[in-house]
């Protein structure tokens, strides 16, 4: 899934910017991809721990297993975020 951007130079050709920027590299693309997908299985998490919180009925072990997941992805998340991060070398 990359979208382009409708960006051209003086001569009308196309620059081949994508959604993550001009300087992204394949690997980089891949990850903000999966970063994309853990983000938005992250929020439906949240929305079923708060749908089930709200609940009459509270399932709590099954509660503790949605946020033992919920932090598990936010793990994931951090260590795709960091991976994007350029080294700088001091």
């Amino acid at each position: 899934m990359q979208l382009r951007l409708g960006l051209r130079d003086w001569g009308g050709t196309d620059i081949g910017m994508s959604e993550f920027g001009p300087g992204a590299n394949d690997e980089d693309r891949v990850i903000q991809a999966r970063l994309g997908l853990l983000r938005q299985e992250h929020r439906d998490l949240d929305s079923a721990i708060t749908a089930l919180t709200d609940s009459q009925a509270r399932d709590q072990l099954l509660l503790a297993r949605l946020k033992k997941k919920k932090l598990a992805l936010k793990d994931q998340i951090l260590q795709l975020e960091n991976q994007l991060i350029p080294d700088i070398i001091a």
